[in-house]
């Protein structure tokens, strides 16, 4: 959530906040924020390009050392779902439409902060990796932060306004504001600190006389939050006592912020505020009014969830959650951040989001590529509720089922019906399965469903590390996207997965492989030449579309393995994908074809990248490479020698052949 121009009222008055020297301590970490946070700290040509999330790890790694390092014990809270209520779908539609204007300026090479696709999931598993406590909450996880705060008496870390509404004794640190990089040493006294600045609720009401905290929640009400603003209030907005000298003048938010409080400040309670409201309204007005200020209020009150069970005990126990009818391994599952929020979503609502990258506009959303996996997905998890409400239609005939995706059409936000998948296999679509027993069906079975859906067998797979068996069969699926994946895109997408695994075994110190002399040789060589590549502007936005779907696949085969309950293992995004890396090695590989001989100072490097490359090369035809790889001289000749032989040749009738093109494009378009 977030009040409407809040942050921006408290930021310029420095009087609202208190010198903090955190040590020592307990801290509630909004998760969300904080991921925001450190991944825009990156270029924006990283963000540019699909994000580097070995920068993203290593930051995550940083911040966290900087707080044991002053004995700080952090726990970071992730938002969930989007809720049963789904009361926030239009602030997150508009919040949609404004990523995609972002990516199409981020395309034509202006600014914006766009979030890498994978970057939460990065975090999820950075936060594993250094044993950070953390927990994913049903729905939007603001009240649970607060509630845990204050029964710690501790700080919240976040980016959110809302917090300098709710009542924390611990007061609120905005991120902006939280040096967590320039970590001091105490003085007269031993360890270290980090410098920073603290929201105090007490000390912003008392700068408007008798304020009473209570009425916060009412100001962030009337203010307008993520959740909407009231209608029917211009009456009283211009009954408002507000300050000639305001910033912005009489019409301007600050000052009709401050304006707010002033007048909130005669009041002992919410309710009598609240009928001083609505006299202002037209009489047919007042009681929907008066409901909708009592219910929003509501978004401030405490949880009634105890994330101090979670963290002491592993038990998260929600009303919401409860009555959701979610079976329990999937509510376990969702809060320990085993399950994405994206299957809840699409399990409850029938809905979801997919979020758009810096792709070519003109061409489909690059998640059309990953539709039939995610029609697996839907059809695991909407089966047996389909099941049900077809016993219970009777002789009417219900229709299939499905889910609506908000996803774009060229540069406009569009909410389409796709159908889930229907033919699984027997284990699958047995009358009587339901979603409490995916997990008994066995192993052997979820790995041949998973496989099945990115169309690889085992066999291709068996000679990799089990950690690498998803991002190959994944690649092998890739090269389904229309436009065809050039192998130019395919060499520099297997070089930069050949890069992390020998990042890996050098540098990670929980690698089992042993690594030879060779292997720090070639290293350190590819370390020098990424040094030097890494600074080059080069954009191909082509090669940028194809490298989004690949991670669109990437997505959806890891949602997919989550709910499969991994039959293959989870990759470590942090050495898997890197946007800067990848595209400097294909602009590399266009001008200097022996760069794809990098490695060759590791027999074991060259061996693995070869048998990258034969493994996916034999999951297409063997042809499958050639056309898309001619040179444009070559292709000249073509359409040269093509022209000629038309001259010969008696023509052919202009509706056969638009129909023949119509019927080949047509593949790469949305249903």
């Amino acid at each position: 959530m977030g009040v409407l121009g809040l942050t921006g009222f408290v930021g310029e008055r420095g009087a609202f906040f208190s010198e903090l020297r955190l040590r020592d301590s307990k801290l509630v970490i909004d998760g969300s924020s904080l991921y925001h946070r450190l991944c825009f700290s990156s270029s924006a040509a990283e963000l540019r390009r699909g994000g580097d999330y070995g920068v993203l790890a290593a930051t995550v790694r940083r911040f966290f050392g900087s707080l044991r390092a002053c004995g700080v014990a952090a726990v970071v809270v992730l938002d969930g779902g989007r809720g049963a209520a789904d009361r926030k779908l239009p602030t997150l539609r508009d919040r949609a439409a404004e990523r995609l204007r972002v990516a199409h300026g981020l395309s034509r090479g202006q600014g914006g902060c766009l979030l890498p696709l994978l970057a939460r999931h990065t975090f999820v598993q950075a936060l594993r990796r250094l044993r950070v406590p953390f927990v994913q909450c049903f729905a939007e996880a603001d009240r649970e932060i607060a509630a845990l705060a204050r029964r710690w008496g501790c700080p919240v870390l976040s980016l959110d306004s809302d917090f300098c509404v709710f009542d924390l004794p611990g007061g609120y640190c905005p991120l902006s504001r939280f040096q967590w990089q320039e970590v001091c040493p105490a003085e007269g006294a031993p360890g270290c600190f980090i410098p920073a600045l603290c929201f105090s609720a007490d000390g912003f009401c008392r700068r408007f006389g008798r304020l009473q905290k209570n009425l916060l929640p009412l100001f962030a009400v009337l203010c307008g939050n993520d959740y909407g603003e009231v209608p029917a209030l211009q009456g009283f907005f211009g009954k408002l006592p507000v300050r000639a000298g305001s910033p912005g003048g009489r019409r301007g938010k600050h000052g009709l912020m401050r304006g707010l409080l002033e007048w909130l400040a005669q009041f002992g309670e919410p309710a009598e505020a609240v009928e001083d409201v609505v006299r202002h309204l037209k009489a047919q007005r007042r009681e929907e009014v008066r409901q909708l200020l009592h219910s929003s209020m509501e978004d401030y009150a405490p949880a009634d969830v105890n994330l101090e069970d979670f963290f002491q005990l592993g038990k998260y126990e929600s009303e919401e959650a409860s009555s959701s009818g979610l079976p329990q391994w999937v509510l376990d599952g969702l809060a320990k951040g085993e399950l994405s929020p994206f299957l809840s979503d699409a399990l409850m609502l029938r809905s979801t989001f997919l979020h758009v990258q810096v792709e070519n506009m003109q061409r489909p959303s690059a998640h059309s590529t990953a539709l039939p996996i995610r029609q697996v997905i839907y059809g695991l998890l909407l089966k047996a509720a389909h099941s049900s409400e077809a016993a219970a239609a009777s002789k009417q005939a219900s229709k299939p089922p499905g889910v609506f995706e908000f996803d774009r059409s060229q540069k406009t936000l569009t909410k389409t019906f796709v159908q889930a998948a229907a033919n699984l296999p027997p284990h699958f679509c047995d009358e009587h399965f339901a979603l409490e027993k995916l997990r008994e069906v066995p192993m052997s079975c979820r790995r041949m469903l998973l496989l099945e859906t990115l169309g690889v067998k085992m066999s291709f797979l068996e000679s990799f590390p089990s950690h690498l068996q998803l991002p190959v069969a994944v690649t092998c699926y890739w090269t389904r996207s229309e436009p065809k994946v050039k192998l130019l895109q395919l060499k520099a997408l297997l070089l930069m997965i050949v890069s992390g695994e020998l990042d890996r075994i050098t540098n990670d110190p929980d690698c089992t492989a042993l690594h030879d002399e060779d292997d720090s040789i070639a290293y350190n060589q590819f370390l020098k030449w990424k040094e030097k590549k890494s600074q080059s502007k080069d954009f191909d936005l082509d090669a940028a579309h194809s490298f989004c779907q690949w991670q669109c696949c990437l997505q959806m085969g890891l949602y997919l393995n989550q709910l499969l309950s991994t039959p293959l293992s989870e990759p470590d995004l942090s050495r898997l994908y890197s946007g800067t890396l990848v595209h400097s090695l294909y602009q590399e590989l266009k001008s200097t074809p022996s760069v794809e001989n990098m490695f060759s100072s590791s027999p074991k490097m060259t061996q693995l990248y070869q048998v990258l490359l034969n493994t996916v090369k034999s999951s297409v035809s063997p042809d499958f490479f050639q056309k898309v790889t001619e040179t444009k001289s070559e292709s000249r000749k073509k359409k040269k020698a093509s022209k000629k032989r038309k001259a010969i040749r008696c023509p052919i009738p202009e509706t056969q052949n638009s129909c023949d093109f119509n019927r080949f494009a047509s593949l790469g378009v949305d249903d």
